[in-house]
């Protein structure tokens, strides 16, 4: 059975897209809560303003990698577990 579009973009456990969305809104919370604002991650890590953005936007599927997490984790000083939180 195919599915339309919007079972399609429905973000739910099974969907892959879950998990980005769940790390982009760890990001941004603990950016915020460390102080950090998105220009000053991005100088810091090397990713530019426009990446760090679309990770954390609800509207925009960015993908990463697992090092690009780890290496905001250690630029943030926080465990790379802490991304993944629900």
């Amino acid at each position: 059975m195919v599915k339309n579009n919007k079972e399609r973009n429905t973000m739910n456990k099974e969907n892959e897209k879950y998990i980005y969305k769940v790390v982009g809104e760890n990001l941004k919370r603990i950016r915020r809560a460390k102080g950090y604002s998105v220009v000053k991650l991005s100088m810091e890590s090397n990713y530019s303003e426009g990446f760090i953005r679309n990770i954390e936007s609800p509207s925009y599927l960015q993908t990463f990698s697992l090092g690009t997490i780890y290496h905001l984790a250690q630029i943030l000083n926080v465990p790379i577990t802490d991304f993944f939180q629900e």
